[in-house]
């Protein structure tokens, strides 16, 4: 996917806004994509668009979406990452130690990350490092507990990075999911295990697949409106992708 080589500006309603363009092979339509980093026009390649008119038609959609980011960002925690910073695991706050070591360690009232890895990249390559190691162990445990239980045989799990996708499940029975959820209370991690192994016996979000979900997290509702108000508490920082 290519990008323009320099962002434009367009008056909306009174309001300026930046955007871009980006021209996408894989694209089967144009769209406008509105995150935390900005406006973006999608371009399927060869299509014939102007960019500015598209975003004119779209201005109350694109002004709304904006604001709704705008406030996201302002719920980002402000982390230093720095030790005796704290961090959440498993909902809980946990104090940040850099110590020599020959691992990281997490007790109930820390996480003590090696000073060798800290120093070989940064304080917070490591604790994502750490909360990767955490998120894989945790999801095995908890997706071996419910699979069987469901009914149901997922093929691997996938920790991924996203910034408010929490799950997914490939036809193939790949799990993919978010490390973030780490920072969470352990009901909603399980909450998004269910959901995913839900969808390898329904792919869809049909009353059948709430049932199912609905059997083995009798709270997912509660848990996935969590999810909803909480998402930007679980971003690491403001620049992060």
């Amino acid at each position: 996917m290519s990008r323009s080589a320099a962002d434009r500006r367009i008056d909306l309603d009174g309001t300026t806004v930046e955007y871009a363009v980006r021209h996408s092979a894989d694209a089967t339509r144009a769209r406008i994509d509105v995150d935390v980093h900005g406006v973006t026009v999608v371009v399927p390649e060869g299509a014939r668009l102007d960019p500015a008119a598209f975003i004119r038609e779209k201005a109350a959609w694109v002004l709304e979406k904006r604001r709704e980011f705008a406030r996201y960002r302002e719920r980002v925690p402000d982390r230093t990452f720095e030790p005796g910073e704290s961090f959440p695991v498993l909902g809980r706050e946990r104090e940040l130690v850099v110590e020599p070591a020959r691992e990281n360690r997490l007790t109930d009232e820390t996480i003590r990350l090696r000073r060798s890895a800290v120093e070989q990249s940064s304080v917070k390559r490591a604790l994502e490092n750490f909360y990767r190691a955490v998120a894989r162990e945790r999801f095995t445990e908890r997706a071996d507990h419910y699979a069987p239980r469901m009914g149901v045989e997922y093929g691997q799990i996938e920790v991924r990075n996203q910034r408010t996708k929490w799950g997914s499940c490939s036809s193939t029975g790949t799990l993919g999911l978010n490390w973030r959820l780490m920072l969470a209370p352990p009901a909603i991690g399980d909450y998004v295990v269910v959901h995913e192994l839900a969808h390898l016996r329904e792919m869809n979000h049909g009353e059948a697949f709430r049932s199912i979900v609905g059997e083995f997290d009798p709270a997912w509702e509660e848990h996935r409106n969590w999810l909803r108000e909480h998402s930007a508490e679980l971003v690491f920082s403001a620049d992060d992708p």
